[in-house]
C-alpha cells in the first residue's frame, strides 16, 4: 500500500491526531493490483474548516461594521466641530462689538445685540436643576407627598414653557433620565396635553389601549391627572387604531380603527369637524412600529405643527413623514425616509427633524434621525433609558419641550437637550 509507504514523520506533520485526519481502518489488494482501502472521516474534517470561514467571515463583518460605525463618528466629530469653531467666531465677533460699545456709547443699537438665544444655558441650567430636585420622586411614598410632587413638576414644565421657547429649534443631543408621573392603565396607550393651549392651560388627555377604544379621560389639571380626580369623559363616535394620537388646538388627531382614515374630533362641540382617507397609508396592523398594536399611523405635533407618520407600499415599508394642514387633514408635503418602519420602536418630530428609536424594549436608542429641511439623513447614537421595558407611545411636545412616553402602564416625561448655534446680525 502507498499509504503505508508514506515517511511517519509526513503523517505526523498532516495529522497532528486521529480526530484531525482521514484515518485507514482496513487495506487489502485487489486482483488486478490497485488497493483497497476503508477509511473513517474524521470528527472535525471539512465540517471543522467551514467553521472556521465562517467564524473568519463573521470576524471580517464585525470589522466592517466597526469601520463604518468609526466612519459615522468621525463624520458626527467634524461636525460638531465645526459648530464649536462656528461659535467661538460668533462669540469673538460678539467680543468684539462690547469692545466697541465701551469705547462709545453711541454706536450701542439693537441690531448689534441680536443674541436672545444666549438665555440658552440659563434655561438648561435651570431646567437641569429642577430635573435633579425632581429626581427623587420615585423614592417618595404616601399622599403627604403628593401636593409637593405636583407643585415641583408644575415650575418644571412651566419653567420649561416660560424660559426654553426664547431658545429657538436645535438638534437633539441628549435626553434626560425618566420622570414617572403616574402608574395607571394597560401595558399600551397615550397621554398627552395640548401643544397649542395657553400655559394656564394644563389638561391632560389620557387614551387607555391601543385597539376599539372611544373613551378619552380629560383632567383638569396636572395635579387631578396624578390623582386621577375631576376628569370628565369624551365617547368618540369612532374608535381609535394605535396609539399615534395628539391634540393640537383643542382637538384630537388619530387614526380610525381598521381603516387609513384619520379624524379629527373637536373637544368643546363634542362632533367630528373633518375626517379624510390618508391614501395609500398601510392600517390594521400592516405597517407598525416594531411593537405592532395597529401603529401604522403616528400623528405628531412640533415646532412647525402638525406631522403624520406612517408606510405604504409603493415606499416598501420605508417611513413616510408628511406634512398635514391641522385644518383639512391635506398632506401639505411628503419625504420617504428611507427607514423601515417594522424596524422602529417609535418615532417624534423636533424642529422638523423625525428622530426614530431602534426598538421598543429595554436597551433603545435614538438610532436614526431624518431632516426635512434639508432632505438627509443620519444615523446617531443618543442615549435612551427605557426604565420599564416596553414604550407603545412616544411624542414631543413643543409647549413644554418634553417627551411624552407611555411605558408598559407608567406615565413618563423626558426632558431633552437641543444643540443650538448662536446667531449674531450679518453672520451665520
Amino acid at each position: 500500500l502507498q499509504a503505508d509507504k508514506s515517511p511517519p514523520s509526513l503523517l505526523q506533520t498532516l495529522f497532528q491526531s486521529p480526530d484531525d485526519g482521514w484515518q485507514v481502518y482496513t487495506s487489502a489488494q485487489a486482483p488486478d493490483g490497485k488497493c483497497l482501502c476503508t477509511a473513517v472521516i474524521p470528527v472535525q474534517g471539512t465540517c471543522s474548516r467551514d467553521l472556521r470561514s465562517r467564524q473568519l467571515r463573521q470576524l471580517m463583518e464585525k470589522v466592517q461594521n466597526i469601520s463604518q460605525s468609526m466612519e459615522v463618528l468621525d463624520l458626527r466629530t467634524y461636525r460638531d466641530l465645526q459648530y464649536v469653531r462656528n461659535t467661538e467666531s460668533l462669540m469673538k465677533g460678539l467680543d468684539s462689538r462690547l469692545k466697541v460699545a465701551t469705547e462709545s456709547q453711541k454706536s450701542l443699537n439693537t441690531k448689534s445685540f441680536q443674541v436672545n438665544p444666549l438665555q440658552i444655558p440659563v434655561c438648561q441650567d435651570v431646567v437641569r436643576s429642577l430635573h435633579w430636585s425632581l429626581s427623587g420622586w420615585e423614592e417618595l411614598a404616601g399622599p403627604s407627598h403628593l401636593a409637593m410632587r405636583c407643585r415641583r413638576l408644575g415650575r418644571f414644565l412651566s419653567c420649561n414653557r416660560s424660559l426654553c421657547p426664547a431658545a429657538g429649534c436645535g438638534k437633539l443631543t441628549g435626553v434626560s433620565n425618566p420622570i414617572t408621573i403616574r402608574a395607571s392603565g394597560s401595558r399600551f396607550g397615550s397621554w398627552m396635553t395640548d401643544t397649542m393651549a395657553p400655559s394656564a392651560d394644563s389638561r391632560v388627555w389620557y387614551m387607555d389601549g391601543y385597539y376599539k377604544g372611544r373613551r378619552v379621560l380629560e383632567f383638569r389639571t396636572l395635579n387631578d391627572f396624578i390623582t386621577g380626580q375631576n376628569f370628565v369623559q369624551h365617547l368618540l363616535p369612532h374608535p381609535w387604531a394605535g396609539t399615534g394620537h395628539v391634540v393640537f388646538n383643542g382637538s384630537l388627531y388619530y387614526n380610525k380603527y381598521q381603516s387609513n382614515i384619520v379624524v379629527k374630533y373637536h373637544f368643546r362641540s363634542r362632533s367630528v369637524l373633518v375626517q379624510r382617507s390618508l391614501n395609500s397609508a398601510g392600517y390594521n396592523n400592516t405597517f407598525p412600529y416594531s411593537w405592532g398594536g395597529f401603529s401604522d399611523i403616528d400623528f405628531m405635533v412640533d415646532e412647525n405643527g402638525l406631522w403624520a407618520v406612517y408606510t405604504t407600499n409603493q415606499n416598501a415599508g420605508n417611513i413616510v413623514v408628511s406634512k398635514v394642514d391641522p385644518q383639512t387633514l391635506e398632506i401639505l408635503r411628503s419625504w420617504d425616509t428611507g427607514y423601515p418602519k417594522r424596524s422602529a420602536g417609535e418615532s417624534f418630530m423636533i424642529c422638523g427633524t423625525l428622530y426614530v428609536t431602534n426598538s421598543h424594549l429595554a436597551g433603545a436608542k435614538i438610532y436614526f434621525a431624518y431632516y426635512t429641511n434639508t432632505s438627509s439623513y443620519e444615523y446617531t447614537d443618543i442615549p435612551f433609558h427605557n426604565q420599564y421595558s416596553h414604550i407603545s407611545m412616544l411624542d414631543y411636545n413643543p409647549r413644554e419641550r418634553v417627551l411624552y412616553t407611555w411605558n408598559n402602564g407608567h406615565q413618563v416625561v423626558y426632558n431633552v437637550t437641543l444643540f443650538h448655534v448662536i446667531k449674531t446680525s450679518g453672520e451665520l
